[in-house]
C-alpha cells in the first residue's frame, strides 16, 4: 500500500501541490493527467528520491507502512519507466535484465530472465543485441528489467508516449497485467486520456 499524506510540492516560489492525499493498493493503477510543465515527473520523482535540486516537499509518504521521504534512494524498492527506455545499447537483452537482478544469484538471475523472457513472449532472446528488437521488444525488456528488481511500487512516467498506436495498446495491457500480477501499487503520469490503465484518471494539478 502506497499513502501519501498532506503532500506538498514547491519550486522556489511556485506551488505545484498542496495537502495531497492518496492511497494506492496493491495491484492498483492511479493515472494522474496533467499539463506539460504542470510538476507531474518531478511528483514522481519526489516519491522515487530523484527530485531535482531546488525542489522542496513537504508531507508524509509512506510504501507498506515505511516512511520514505528520508530514506536513501537506492532503499527505496521503488521501480521506474520512462518515454525512453534507458536500455544499456552495449549490453545484450540477458546483460540488460541482470541490471535488475543485483540481488540474485548468478544461477538463479539465469532463471528468473528465461522465465521473464518467455511469460513476456520473447523466449530465447537472451543474447539478442538491443539494436536488434521492435519497439515494442525493448518497451517490454524495460517493463522486466524494472520488476525484475522486485519493486514495491511502481511510477510510470508517460512511458508509453513515444509508441505509435498499436503497440502503445499492447504495452498498456503487457504492463497493467504484470502490475496486477504483481500486485503491486503503481502511478502513472500522463497527458493522454487513453493511457488509462484501470480507473478513469484523476488530475491533481
Amino acid at each position: 500500500m502506497l499513502e501519501i499524506k498532506d503532500f506538498g510540492l514547491a519550486f522556489a516560489q511556485q506551488h505545484f501541490l498542496s495537502k495531497l492525499n492518496m492511497s494506492v493498493a496493491g495491484g492498483e493503477i492511479v493515472t494522474i493527467m496533467g499539463p506539460s510543465g504542470c510538476g507531474k515527473s518531478s511528483f514522481l520523482a519526489a516519491i522515487a528520491g530523484t527530485l531535482d535540486e531546488g525542489f522542496t516537499c513537504s508531507g508524509e509518504v509512506s510504501l507498506a507502512g515505511k516512511s520514505l521521504l528520508n530514506m536513501p534512494q537506492a532503499q527505496r524498492q521503488v521501480g521506474m519507466l520512462f518515454q525512453d527506455d534507458l536500455l544499456f545499447p552495449h549490453f545484450n537483452v540477458a546483460q540488460n535484465l541482470q541490471y535488475g537482478l543485483a540481488h540474485a544469484k548468478q544461477g538463479q538471475a539465469a532463471q528468473l530472465i528465461e522465465q521473464a523472457l518467455a511469460d513476456a513472449g520473447m523466449p530465447g532472446y537472451q543474447q539478442r543485441d538491443i539494436a536488434s528488437l521492435s519497439g515494442g521488444q525493448r518497451a517490454r525488456v524495460s517493463v522486466l528489467r524494472s520488476l525484475l528488481a522486485e519493486p514495491k511500487l511502481l511510477l510510470l512516467d508517460e512511458p508509453f508516449s513515444k509508441l505509435d498506436k498499436p503497440l502503445r495498446k499492447q504495452f498498456r495491457e503487457f504492463v497493467r497485467d504484470k502490475i496486477e500480477e504483481l500486485s503491486i501499487p503503481a502511478l502513472l503520469v500522463t497527458h493522454d486520456a487513453e493511457d488509462c490503465l484501470q480507473a478513469p484518471p484523476i488530475s491533481i494539478f
